[in-house]
């Protein structure tokens, strides 16, 4: 199994707009951050989790070329406003494509991308997509995964387990049952949008508490803000954690 982390920022993305702090204008290309997703490729098959606005982008930066099937965490527009995009891996494998979500995200998508699901002119030109319904745990390419709920602020939304790898993004609390769902892993990619505590995220040291309870033999952070500089944070990190970073590409037995 591989992951690649296609973009590891927070919502505003970094650099953000307007800001001139050091880590915005930083040279580093690891503090170059686009908004969240991730894809999991497992026998010749490739899962994309969430649709990032700049999907085109992060596509093109690490040779992207085929998606079999999206899973929708929640649908706020850092996570859902690539779809569009999905039309061109709709020519390059010549088929639809699902995508999974909860019934609120399916309602959702179906509302902000209405033109997809009506007829228009057939030279438009629009992803082709098979809505599926979210299920506790099913088989997909050969992978196990589990959906599972966690809270971003007030907000439910879905995190995924495949196999010995979890992601769970935008969250500010875990409910026991869906921690149950995270021990005996190899990789987590965790959310933690800043050093200090946030209203619908973990802050950092709320997400290091969390790795500490789970023990997985890797985590790595997501959702990352421009308070973090990649290498001055990774330096103060326990053993075991660091940063994600946009192209970064884990192998996993």
């Amino acid at each position: 199994m591989r992951v690649i982390v296609l973009g590891s920022g927070t919502s505003h993305g970094v650099p953000m707009i307007g800001c001139e702090c050091s880590v915005c204008t930083s040279t580093n290309p690891r503090n170059r951050r686009t908004r969240p997703s991730i894809v999991v490729q497992s026998n010749g098959r490739t899962v994309l989790v969430d649709a990032a606005p700049e999907l085109r982008m992060q596509s093109l930066a690490v040779g992207l070329n085929q998606v079999h099937a999206v899973l929708i965490t929640h649908t706020h527009a850092d996570h859902i406003f690539g779809l569009d995009d999905i039309r061109r891996f709709n020519d390059l494998i010549g088929e639809e494509i699902p995508v999974y979500g909860d019934e609120g995200a399916l309602a959702d998508i179906q509302r902000i991308f209405r033109y997809v699901f009506i007829e228009t002119p057939p030279a438009g030109g629009k992803p082709q997509l098979n809505l599926r319904p979210l299920t506790f745990k099913f088989e997909l390419f050969g992978m196990d995964i589990h959906s599972f709920t966690v809270m971003h602020g007030s907000l439910p939304i879905q995190a995924f387990r495949f196999n010995r790898f979890a992601y769970v993004t935008d969250v500010s609390e875990i409910p026991p049952d869906s921690m149950k769902q995270l021990k005996g892993l190899d990789l987590l990619i965790l959310d933690a949008v800043r050093p200090d505590p946030h209203p619908t995220h973990f802050g950092l040291y709320q997400a290091l508490d969390v790795i500490a309870m789970l023990a997985p033999k890797r985590a790595l952070l997501t959702h990352l803000s421009h308070h973090f500089d990649h290498d001055a944070t990774n330096a103060a990190l326990p053993p075991g954690v660091e940063l994600a970073y946009d192209g970064q590409i884990i192998d996993l037995e």
